[in-house]
């Protein structure tokens, strides 16, 4: 599934960007009942939950998270944290968003890290 392939390269890509940014990632493609968490990771000090959007374009990259989206991150975020008692402990959880645009060769043309986006 092409689409699936451009999703994973994309979170792969921000995968590698939170690791540049002093991040652990502790769960990737993490599934509860509510749907999928694309990324979580800690710093030791914050606890991410990342939904991440890979488009061939910029053009609406964020018009996907929507409220509704923003809810179901939230709830998906609430259960890992429930169902995952080792789970990381950090002062600080924050829900980011993370935009990646990957042209026709499967390059990375830009990355955008909303850290709090929701």
């Amino acid at each position: 599934d092409p689409r699936r392939t451009l999703g994973d390269l994309g979170e792969r890509l921000a995968a590698e960007h939170l690791q540049r940014q002093g991040f652990t990632i502790i769960a990737r493609q993490h599934r509860t009942r509510f749907g999928e968490i694309d990324l979580i990771a800690c710093n030791g000090v914050t606890l991410a939950f990342c939904e991440v959007k890979t488009r061939r374009s910029a053009t609406r990259i964020w018009d996907a998270l929507d409220q509704r989206k923003q809810r179901q991150v939230r709830r998906m975020a609430a259960a890992y944290l429930a169902e995952t008692p080792s789970h990381p402990r950090a002062r600080e959880l924050r829900f980011d968003a993370i935009g990646v645009v990957i042209d026709g060769h499967g390059a990375m043309v830009s990355l955008q890290h909303l850290e709090g986006a929701f």
